[in-house]
């Protein structure tokens, strides 16, 4: 019996004979989960499931006892349904949206209930390698990291066709198509390679920077038409614009092995980044401190390893506003 003990303590020892984290107590173990325990009780309870047709497609931030939730705007259109980690059900109704934070104001619908409402943080500046933590997208448990890049606005991507075009120099016919890349938003809109772009937008083009300045004055989402000469054929073509760094993606092998990310990663006023291991149908949700203070929402699946959030600081000026709105009506 001694001999068995002995084994299995050098099993728990590296070769400088420190002791090693056993199997069942590493990443989300029970243990790890408790040593959160305050913040991870705080986290579960003032974050909530968004569903659709009873599928999860955001998180969202309790913010007030009335049931106002903050989410993620572009995450959560056609959300219906919300679910809180108690298991209590409420049906939900939008109340304000904002384009430039991608925030979107959420109402549950319970008579005479009253929810719990978020501690908010007055950290400004979150140090890289702070511990952050956020609520599991199941609402049973929590997913912990660090804080890894510094707080930084992030800049517009315009609309992206999905293709690479031919020499920049002028062409009397058009420009070429050399490649149009698979599943993005030209290749669903039927162009080809080899196709000619004479025109976008009903405007004549001749360089290939010309075509690429008049696109990336739009944004995703918008439709750009653009006139194509096929084998002496002319032809025109609707294409609604998709994001940069979602077309591109499948030249990027750590892109590959990230799995679903947010459409939209670009183009907020701030925001801190960490790397809490989160799907892409958590965005929306809040990330807290170690205190169980929210940091801020986190607002972007950029890949495997980070996550934009807005600060609070953001947050909060957003709901203010939002708040001011509603008494104005």
């Amino acid at each position: 019996m001694a001999s068995l003990l002995t084994l299995q303590v050098f099993a728990l020892e590296d070769e400088n004979q420190s002791r090693l984290l056993g199997y069942e107590l590493r990443l989300n173990g029970k243990s790890t989960q408790r040593a959160f325990a305050e913040a991870k009780e705080e986290a579960l309870r003032t974050t909530v499931r968004l569903e659709r047709n009873g599928k999860l497609i955001a998180l969202g931030l309790l913010v007030d006892p009335s049931g106002l939730v903050l989410t993620k705007a572009s995450s959560c259109i056609g959300a219906r349904e919300a679910s809180l980690a108690n298991g209590e059900r409420y049906a939900l109704r939008i109340r304000k949206r904002h384009e430039p934070t991608d925030l979107a104001l959420y109402q549950l619908i319970g008579e005479g209930d009253e929810f719990p409402a978020v501690r908010w943080s007055n950290l400004s500046n979150l140090e890289n390698g702070s511990w952050v933590l956020s609520a599991f997208h199941e609402l049973q448990e929590i997913r912990v990291g660090v804080a890894s890049g510094k707080t930084r606005p992030i800049e517009r991507e315009g609309g992206v066709m999905g293709v690479i075009l031919g020499s920049s120099s002028k062409s009397p016919q058009g420009i070429t198509i050399r490649e149009v890349v698979p599943q993005a938003a030209a290749d669903k809109a039927g162009l080809l390679s080899g196709d000619l772009i004479t025109k976008v937008d009903g405007r004549r083009v001749k360089t290939s920077n010309h075509v690429v300045d008049l696109v990336n004055d739009k944004d995703p989402g918008d439709v750009v038409v653009l006139s194509i000469l096929r084998k002496g054929d002319d032809r025109d073509f609707r294409i609604t614009l998709g994001h940069r760094s979602v077309t591109f993606d499948l030249f990027n092998r750590n892109m590959q092995m990230s799995g679903p990310v947010s459409k939209r990663k670009d183009n907020f006023p701030l925001v801190f980044q960490h790397d809490l291991p989160l799907e892409r149908e958590a965005m929306g949700g809040p990330v807290f401190d170690l205190n169980g203070k929210c940091l801020g929402i986190n607002i972007a699946r950029v890949d495997r390893v980070t996550v934009f959030s807005l600060p609070s600081k953001i947050v909060r000026e957003r709901l203010e506003d939002f708040l001011s709105e509603l008494d104005a009506r």
